[in-house]
């Protein structure tokens, strides 16, 4: 008997066949995952558009932020801080420059996370996003990860502006405080941005979030003034104020001391915040796995 050959292949290339005869093929058979565990290589990816995205427009986005804030401390110390006003302690300049840096990391986190899904909704290019092999907490994380880089970078920016004002001192008694309250802050705002941008379907719906909710939680927060002045019923509603302990937290960590109460008292409040960014957390994961006006 005539020994057979084994049949040849017509594939140009069999390597690439699906299960090509048993033997190893490039790719695996569908339905069996590629990535498993963490896309490092795509949540690095998405992290480094979003930053380039706001990096290009750095005057708008970075720059402008230290000046307007600046011009906020150089009208508040003048309409309120003449003739030697001392608040917590320290002179004026010395108490609103922390409360202003925190308040400008915090809206420019918002911009930039409520920016990401929003822009591609309306320009249609939200395929982008949804398309490739990227998890919804990877998706979170890219962009919300952009959105502190962000607010870290206008923090650095803001307190640089702010050391060149007369007067204004930016010595840390607790940097543990700066920091926590600095990244909760951020990290609290990018959240809020995320939800944002998946329920709004377009800019008018965005701006409304920012200047009926952001803008007001942000003036009433104790940024320019301590609560304890306030009557007992506004008192009580800056107490439910999020953005309050923020604030007052990061102020904490510079003065050493801040009207949220003693040091337990401010540990608490940074317990607080992480328990609620915890639960922002969890719920925009929920929306993003929905696909809840993103994917429909």
């Amino acid at each position: 008997m005539v020994d057979q050959a084994p049949p040849v292949c017509d594939h140009p290339d069999a390597s690439f066949v699906e299960g090509n005869a048993g033997r190893e093929g490039r790719f695996p058979p569908r339905g069996h995952p590629v990535i498993r565990g963490i896309n490092g290589i795509g949540l690095w990816s998405l992290y480094m558009k979003e930053v380039r995205r706001f990096l290009k427009v750095q005057t708008q986005t970075i720059w402008a932020p230290a000046i307007t804030t600046l011009l906020f401390l150089v009208i508040f110390s003048v309409a309120l801080g003449r003739g030697g006003r001392e608040v917590l302690g320290v002179n004026f300049p010395t108490f609103v420059a922390p409360g202003l840096i925190a308040m400008a990391m915090m809206q420019n986190a918002f911009a930039n996370s409520s920016f990401s899904l929003l822009s591609g909704k309306i320009q249609g290019t939200i395929i982008d996003l949804l398309m490739p092999p990227l998890s919804e907490g990877e998706l979170m994380g890219g962009i919300i990860g952009a959105a502190i880089t962000r607010a870290v970078a206008v923090g650095f920016v803001v307190a640089g502006a702010m050391m060149l004002y007369p007067g204004v001192s930016l010595a840390m008694a607790h940097p543990w405080a700066v920091l926590w309250f600095g990244l909760m802050g951020a990290v609290m705002l990018s959240l809020l941005g995320l939800l944002a941008s998946i329920w709004a379907e377009k800019f008018d719906h965005n701006a409304a979030v920012t200047n009926f909710v952001i803008a007001p939680l942000a003036m009433l927060s104790g940024t320019f003034y301590v609560i304890d002045r306030l009557a007992p019923a506004f008192q009580a509603v800056s107490r439910a104020n999020p953005f309050f302990y923020v604030i007052s937290g990061y102020r904490y960590g510079f003065l050493g001391q801040s009207d949220i109460g003693d040091a337990a008292a401010v540990a608490m409040a940074a317990l607080g915040l992480l328990a609620l960014n915890a639960l922002l957390a969890l719920g925009t994961y929920k929306l993003l796995k929905s696909g809840w006006k993103i994917k429909n």
